[in-house]
């Protein structure tokens, strides 16, 4: 995929948003030596982080993790440039443990810039793309505001929250993006003319407050975690200084000027029209619908190591100027608030997923893929997840390969995927672990068990660190048979131990391996009691403790997962008529014709088709099979 030295503007793969999905889009078509350009309306918002700059969380850190397994740039980039980390949701098990770290932003923004630049096969150019081009419904170029014509064989739209956007503040409104940037208003018209359906969402980002205008002793201080989990598998251990967070909580007087004020709103006085996510309410909404509730959470956040800017997180508003500096200063710590960026909420473009295939490329045009906020989802890690399969799918299609599809078995971000393009959504699709039917397989710790592999096969896992990999395994699972062969007799030292744990004392030996399955007892307890346990590093010592200690469970887990991968199997053809099949509601037809799943699996999770209605497609289908000579 060489690039011919007189087509100077002549790429296998063109990036247009250089946001977080660009970012993994454009590296990872590089790196599988595709010819690549990301263009980006301002070099300078370049992995840009308008709401609060963290990275991971509750569902988020999973993807953070998957992305690194499969050879993505966030986990690193996070760990290069975090402040602050902490593993959220310890208390209820390893299924949703989940890592989040605050961000320097701008650091970030520098890091994932100049990783961009030094990156062989990519060019960064700053320039608007206007237009999409494409002949006998194929891609076949870009056009710039500035009437250049850029040829490609693939295109990737990754413009998170630019298209068409407008800012709302109170009763004024402005079309800007994100942070006061320019927003791109031609690109829309392009997406139209093919057909997609466009859809109008709203997201928001709340206040900016002056660090030394904040009394800290008045809130609680949350400090990070002692060992630092890293997000990346390339990093066993960050030594760093980490810096606090903070809590404080709305009080009844908050309470008091939002109900006083809900008129002035944008949300609630009619200014909004796109669709806000029902999982990140602005305050206003929260104490509408949770009017129950005495008080609720604010986080208090520092933006980075060189600024004296602070974050409200779980604040976003669109009230007025003036009644945000009323309700800031009603929170305790934030008396003498001095406000330097107003909250604000912004409305934008974004398309139907149900316009797409698993592969994240749009049915009616080859060669178009769309990733990130454009697809209908929020958060940066969505969006990052989503930007590395298009980037891996869009170099497949050019050689002419099969899609990289994760199912909803293999990952979280086979979550995302199919949720977004099989169920397709009505607001700001945001990644929870609640979606993921088998979260106790798709832990964050085992990412690199699960897609490490297929990372290494595409090409984006280099040599050495696969090497690494298969070592890490094979300790896994060294380890784990030593614990099950090795016994230990009951002496006074194994029931002192056994009894300092609350756990049952033993009159007769018992293996390592069940001692381990015992909730109390932990893989670093043990070795009190086993003179001979090795060193492990600690990532390795965490698989084998959960791979014990929830095996039944994880077992179980593997069966259903086995019967979920028997539909997932079964074959769909794309040229088949749902008008043909006898039995098929009407709804089911209208549904199945137009989202054209892939599989009996993936049909039976669009709304609107019924479990009887899989019992007639599977009939037809075994029995158009049978005629075919397939079993």
């Amino acid at each position: 995929m060489a690039r011919s030295c007189n087509k100077q503007n002549t790429y296998d793969v063109i990036v247009i948003g250089a946001g977080h999905a660009g970012c993994e889009a454009a590296l990872a078509a590089a790196r599988m030596g595709a010819q690549t350009a990301i263009f980006s309306m301002n070099l300078d918002s370049v992995a840009n982080m308008p709401c609060n700059p963290n990275i991971g969380g509750t569902a988020k850190g999973h993807l953070v993790r998957e992305i690194d397994a499969l050879g993505g740039e966030m986990g690193k980039c996070a760990d290069k440039t975090l402040i602050q980390s902490r593993m959220l949701n310890t208390a209820k098990g390893p299924a949703v443990f989940s890592l989040r770290a605050q961000i320097d932003r701008r650091s970030y923004q520098r890091e994932m810039k100049h990783t961009l630049e030094l990156q062989e096969n990519l060019d960064l150019i700053q320039a608007e793309i206007i237009e999409i081009l494409a002949e006998n419904n194929r891609v076949t170029g870009v056009r710039s505001h500035l009437g250049t014509v850029y040829n490609t064989k693939a295109v990737i739209l990754t413009t998170g929250t630019y298209l068409n956007t407008r800012i709302i503040i109170g009763d004024f409104a402005f079309n800007s993006g994100p942070d006061g940037l320019l927003p791109a208003n031609r690109l829309s018209e392009s997406l139209k003319k093919f057909g997609f359906e466009i859809m109008r969402f709203k997201t928001g980002t709340p206040a900016r407050i002056n660090r030394r205008s904040i009394d800290f002793s008045k809130m609680e201080e949350q400090r990070g975690d002692n060992p630092i989990t890293p997000f990346s598998f390339e990093h066993e251990t960050i030594d760093r200084e980490q810096v606090s967070c903070f809590l404080t909580y709305t009080t009844e007087k908050t309470h008091r000027i939002i109900r006083e004020n809900l008129h002035r709103s944008a949300m609630y006085g009619g200014m909004i029209e796109g669709i806000g996510a029902r999982y990140c309410p602005s305050i206003e909404d929260k104490i509408v619908r949770f009017a129950d509730k005495d008080r609720h959470q604010v986080f208090v956040e520092p933006m980075g190591l060189d600024t004296e800017e602070f974050y409200l997180q779980g604040f976003s508003t669109s009230m007025p100027v003036d009644v945000q500096l009323e309700m800031i200063r009603s929170l305790p710590g934030l008396e003498n608030a001095r406000i330097m960026r107003y909250a604000y909420a912004i409305e934008y473009d974004c398309i139907n997923p149900h316009d797409l295939k698993l592969s994240l490329e749009y049915k009616k045009i080859e060669g178009l893929f769309t990733a990130g906020q454009i697809n209908g989802s929020s958060g940066y890690e969505e969006a990052a997840a989503q930007g590395l399969i298009a980037g891996i799918n869009a170099v497949l299609k050019i050689k002419g390969e099969q899609p990289l599809i994760l199912d909803r078995s293999e990952a979280y971000i086979g979550v995302l995927i199919d949720d977004l393009v099989t169920k397709g959504t009505d607001e700001p699709y945001r990644m929870m672990t609640s979606r993921a039917e088998y979260r106790l397989h798709l832990r964050q710790d085992n990412a690199d068990a699960r897609l490490t592999p297929i990372g290494y096969k595409i090409g984006l896992i280099k040599e050495d660190r696969y090497k690494k990999f298969l070592i890490k395994q094979q300790s896994i699972s060294e380890e784990i048979e030593r614990l099950k062969s090795k016994t230990v007799p009951p002496s006074e030292r194994v029931n002192e131990f056994l009894k300092r744990h609350s756990s049952s004392q033993i009159g007769t030996g018992i293996k390592l391996y069940d001692l381990l399955k015992r909730p109390e007892i932990t893989y670093e307890a043990l070795k009190e009691i086993d003179d001979e346990m090795p060193d492990l590093q600690r990532s390795v010592a965490e698989q084998v403790s959960v791979s014990i200690k929830y095996e039944g469970y994880i077992a179980k887990q593997l069966q259903q997962i086995e019967q979920f991968k028997k539909m997932e199997q079964k074959v769909i053809p794309e040229d088949i008529d749902y008008d043909e099949i006898p039995g098929l509601r009407i709804e089911a037809r209208q549904k199945l014709a137009r989202q054209r799943p892939a599989s009996v699996g993936q049909a039976s999770r669009i709304s609107g088709v019924s479990p009887a209605d899989i019992s007639v497609l599977l009939i037809y289908l075994n029995a158009k099979w049978k005629r075919g000579g397939k079993q």
